[in-house]
C-alpha cells in the first residue's frame, strides 16, 4: 500500500487542535459519491466532484486517525483545504494495521475551527 500512496496519493498532514502537526504524507482523498451515481448537482474541486462535503480518506497505517481523539483534530491537504474527522477505522491484514480509512467533512470558511 505504501508504494500506492506515495505514487498516487495526495499530500496531506494532520493536526490535533492543540498545536501538534504531523509532517506531510501521502493518502487517498476523494469525494464520497451517492449510491445511485446521480451527479446532477455539486461542485468540481481539485480532487473530484463534491456533492455533500463528505470525503473518503484512505491513508497509511503509521498515520492513525483513530488515535486523534480531539474534536478539533483535522486533516489538511496541499490546497489548504481542511477536513474534520467524522469517523475513522483501522483495516487489518493479519495482526497488523494495513491502512486507515475515514469519513471526512470539509470545514468551510464560515465554520468555527
Amino acid at each position: 500500500m505504501r508504494q500506492g500512496f506515495n505514487r498516487y496519493g495526495k499530500s496531506v498532514y494532520l493536526s490535533d487542535g492543540a498545536g501538534w502537526y504531523s509532517p506531510y504524507f501521502k493518502a487517498f482523498l476523494q469525494p464520497l459519491r451517492y449510491k445511485n451515481k446521480m451527479y446532477l448537482e455539486g461542485l468540481y474541486t481539485p480532487i473530484g466532484r463534491d456533492i455533500n462535503g463528505l470525503y473518503l480518506y484512505i491513508g497509511p497505517s503509521d498515520h492513525d486517525l483513530t488515535r486523534l481523539s480531539s474534536a478539533h483534530a483535522r486533516v489538511h491537504d496541499s490546497e489548504a483545504r481542511e477536513y474534520v474527522i467524522q469517523r475513522a477505522e483501522k483495516v487489518f491484514r493479519g495482526d497488523k494495521i494495513y491502512y486507515v480509512w475515514a469519513i471526512l467533512k470539509e470545514v468551510s470558511e464560515g465554520t468555527a475551527k
